[in-house]
């Protein structure tokens, strides 16, 4: 297993969020626990495009350490595992809809392959004005 040859560094507050969100799938599935409030695994891998079980897995499991995503667990046969977001990772939504906002201004939209959680964060470029 790959093992960090020097310990991380973070001294800016901007850091510190980066490194729990910012990632590419962080944040998307941030945005489909969002939309979708409760899911099931399947549900989220559904939901995701172009993600392996052992990377949807990983940032799960990242997400939960960080506090961002909550597991519950039904003791129930055959059993059942349900994610959502916690209020932590609940306050993170707005920023990344603010990134959202900020990124449509400079980057030309893809109208033809926008993903569902896509359409629903509040994207309104017109909203922002830059100085």
């Amino acid at each position: 297993m790959y093992q960090k040859k020097m310990d991380q560094d973070i001294r800016c507050p901007l850091e510190y969020g980066l490194d729990i969100f910012g990632e590419k799938w962080k944040s998307r599935i941030i945005c489909v626990l969002n939309e979708k409030k409760i899911l099931r695994y399947s549900g989220i891998r559904k939901e995701m495009t172009n993600i392996t079980n052992a990377v949807l897995a990983g940032a799960l499991k990242e997400l939960m350490q960080d506090g961002l995503v909550q597991r519950k667990s039904y003791d129930e046969v055959p059993p059942r595992v349900e994610y959502s977001l916690t209020e932590k990772g609940d306050s993170v939504v707005p920023i990344l809809q603010s990134i959202c906002v900020w990124s449509g201004i400079f980057y030309k939209n893809d109208t033809d392959h926008v993903l569902a959680q896509c359409e629903k964060c509040d994207y309104n470029a017109s909203a922002v004005k830059l100085k």
